[in-house]
């Protein structure tokens, strides 16, 4: 249930992004969901990919600051207040959210969580009957 997420370090400049989504599709590795976050200084790419092991290495090799996080990856309706449901399970664990991000199609949304405490909001969801999508799962769109 755990998925693998990079995190890349990204310098506020024209083409960073880019440089970033060249050298993953050279490397035949597909984006399937990304965020980007910025402040003044520098931005953060936290994206789902196809081979995140790989990915990993060839952003290393290019010079870029990248690390793998762990995640959860949950499917829900695309109706209004499905997400709410979902976010009041979790608070009633007592787990904080770090950041998520989310990406719907039809009558669909994925949800990408970062919680604070990993295995109780995993068990908290099952527990409540939440889809789960399994990382190789995810992987292979």
């Amino acid at each position: 249930m755990i998925v693998k997420q990079l995190s890349v370090f990204l310098e506020n400049k024209t083409g960073r992004l880019n440089d970033v989504a060249d050298i993953l599709g050279k490397n035949g590795i597909n984006m399937t969901a990304f965020s980007v976050a910025d402040n003044s200084d520098f931005g953060i790419l936290r994206v789902i990919v196809s081979d995140p092991e790989k990915a990993l290495t060839v952003l290393k090799e290019n010079k870029f600051a990248v690390s793998l996080t762990d995640v959860i990856c949950l499917h829900t309706p695309n109706t209004p207040g499905s997400l709410s449901s979902i976010l009041h399970i979790l608070q009633r664990e007592n787990v904080y959210i770090e950041y998520m991000y989310a990406f719907a199609e039809g009558e669909g949304a994925n949800v990408i969580i970062r919680p604070d405490k990993m295995e109780t909001g995993i068990e908290a969801l099952k527990n409540n009957k939440i889809e789960l999508i399994a990382a190789n799962d995810l992987y292979r769109f």
